[in-house]
């Protein structure tokens, strides 16, 4: 059974909880106090609850929870990394069902906003917003290649370790986005302990091949399926986005039949925390909301 809200907590203190289901037990961190929807929070390309940005969850969770996922077999979640989009998506819903989640809001970063799109597919009922960050519809281009030299130079980088590496994965390399990426890495170096293990190369190979199959498509008329997603979705990203290029949210944007676009200038991937006041503002507007 899962244990109560921490009302009064932050990401940065909020106790890494686990639920146990049939199959695996998923690590996951609940905090903030509000009538609205929780929102649900989808993490990226081989990131851990120690990724989400305290400037971004924080502010958010004075008006509603926030609940942080970890998928299986990532951080301290049981289990294997699915290799499929699906398989992943089955997780989240099997995590819900076990916290007993019946309606909330999506905020899909990265791989995370692919499993949103799934889940939004799979279960229409359960999501009522979401917040698509940095992320590609299936059948898009330019998603995750990490072989491509402007990427290759970062992961090969032997200077570039940690959440150093992060800061140029994330952020473009003017002075005034790696500034905002040196704040963002401070901010995640608040937390200090309870912290998860950092994903290696079998939760990366995992992903990265679904990602693949994702590009790929089934097949089918491409963007098809995004027409029958009817929730209203606020799709965001940097215009200089190496890691999922920007052409894939203005795809989105075009075939969601409840899509709007909000891109940010000189940002990379992680245009949510480089532009995370501004990010805030704009998805607590559109999540119907105000905070402090």
């Amino acid at each position: 059974m899962a244990t109560l809200t921490q009302a009064q907590a932050s990401n940065i203190t909020a106790p890494t909880q686990f639920v146990a289901t049939g199959v695996e037990t998923y690590a996951y961190r609940r905090f903030g106090v509000g009538s609205a929807p929780p929102l649900l929070c989808l993490q990226h390309f081989t990131g851990t609850l120690d990724f989400w940005d305290p400037a971004v969850t924080d502010p958010i969770a004075q008006g509603r929870e926030v609940i942080l996922f970890e998928n299986a077999g990532v951080g301290r979640s049981s289990g294997e990394v699915p290799t499929t989009m699906v398989g992943m998506a089955g997780h989240v819903l099997a995590f819900a069902d076990a916290l007993g989640l019946i309606r909330v809001d999506v905020l899909g970063f990265s791989l995370g906003g692919v499993l949103a799109q799934v889940i939004a597919l799979e279960r229409p009922s359960l999501v009522r917003k979401m917040l698509l960050v940095g992320t590609a519809p299936e059948g898009g281009e330019d998603i995750m290649h990490l072989e491509k030299p402007e990427l290759k130079r970062i992961l090969d980088d032997p200077n570039a370790q940690g959440l150093q590496r992060l800061v140029k994965l994330f952020f473009t390399p003017s002075e005034s986005s790696q500034a905002s990426g040196q704040a963002y890495a401070q901010r995640l170096a608040a937390r200090r302990q309870d912290r998860e293990p950092i994903s290696g190369p079998k939760v990366a190979a995992a992903q990265l091949t679904a990602f693949r199959a994702w590009e790929r498509g089934d097949g089918g008329e491409r963007f098809a399926k995004l027409g029958r997603i009817t929730q209203p979705c606020l799709v965001v990203n940097g215009v200089l986005d190496q890691m999922i290029s920007v052409k894939n949210s203005y795809a989105l944007a075009e075939h969601l039949p409840r899509a709007m676009l909000l891109t940010y200038p000189d940002a990379g991937h992680g245009s949510l925390f480089q532009y995370h006041d501004s990010f805030v503002q704009q998805a607590s507007l559109f999540l119907g909301e105000t905070t402090r």
